[in-house]
């Protein structure tokens, strides 16, 4: 289970004074656990934007992304997709965050001060990331923050086709566990729109956002023991 880090030494502005059409909502700050947790927990997430010495930016979009697991849209090419491949458990969340932060990738924004602050939040027990294998081989996967029934998804890549939609899968089949747990996925695309993902404003996102952090931490591991997607198909 997740280990606390020290409190922040920052403070987050309320979000009656965030801007209503704008998402940035504030600059500055540290990417210590705590500060990143507070964050989270505010509804806010960090993105760099300019250089290495520009101001860390931080979000809280206007129209969130936002997914129940109940709400997943899985179809059949996705179904048969998915006894493609095996879904691990926090095995590989430094590999998966690398493949994210792939350089070739359009938009890359995970830069080497995002990688450091996930990682220790990894071995703080906060970030999980969930992987999809084939032969032995890592070819998709997603990583996020888990806080109570909140899992804010970072971010998410592929190697072969669907091998992202299926680590998506897998952690909603993690978070299914009958409680009212709630997906991040920050912005809504039209990816993961066709996955079941729907926008909410800020107003709302916050509303469920305060139900989703009085819901117990998810125990992923033995979660994943319960819960496992094999190549062969279907869930043990």
């Amino acid at each position: 289970m997740p280990v606390d880090p020290p409190p922040t030494i920052w403070e987050f502005p309320p979000a009656a004074r965030f801007h209503p059409e704008d998402d940035l909502v504030a600059t500055g700050a540290d990417l210590e656990p705590g500060t990143v947790l507070a964050a989270y927990r505010r509804g806010v997430f960090p993105m760099p934007v300019g250089s290495r010495r520009a101001p860390m930016a931080w979000f809280s979009p206007v129209r969130r992304g936002v997914l129940r697991p109940s709400d997943l849209h899985v179809s059949r090419s996705l179904r048969k997709a998915r006894r493609r491949f095996e879904i691990r458990v926090d095995t590989a969340c430094a590999e998966v965050i690398d493949a994210c932060a792939d350089p070739r990738r359009p938009s890359g924004w995970i830069d080497e001060q995002i990688r450091e602050a996930y990682l220790r939040l990894y071995e703080l027990g906060w970030v999980h990331s969930v992987e999809t294998w084939r032969d032995g081989r890592l070819v998709g996967g997603l990583y996020g923050v888990a806080i109570g029934g909140l899992f804010a998804g970072e971010s998410m890549f592929h190697h072969e086709t669907d091998a992202s939609k299926v680590a998506l899968v897998g952690l909603v089949e993690l978070l299914d566990d009958g409680l009212d747990r709630l997906v991040d996925t920050q912005w809504q695309t039209e990816h993961l729109a066709s996955l079941g993902v729907s926008e909410v404003s800020r107003a709302e996102y916050l509303r469920r956002l305060s139900i989703a952090l009085t819901i117990p931490d998810l125990d992923f591991e033995r979660r994943a023991a319960v819960v496992r997607v094999t190549p062969g198909g279907g869930i043990t």
